[in-house]
């Protein structure tokens, strides 16, 4: 496991390009016609908001992602 320490303010500087990334991949996602791209994007989404959700959990001080 990998282990990054982060102040408040880049926690919450990661969690808003996490945030753009997923609304980015919803987009692409939608309009995406291959199927195997489509489901390569939406592991890509998954993980990213696993991420984001683990990120949230610890705002409350320095952030490990």
């Amino acid at each position: 496991m990998v282990r990054v320490e982060l102040s408040e303010e880049e926690a919450r500087t990661l969690a808003q390009v996490l945030d753009y990334a997923l609304s980015e991949l919803r987009m692409e996602i939608a309009d995406t016609d291959r199927k195997d791209f489509r489901e390569g994007l939406k592991a890509q989404k998954q993980t990213l908001a696993a991420i984001l959700h683990r990120l949230r959990g610890s705002e409350s001080g320095p952030a490990a992602a």
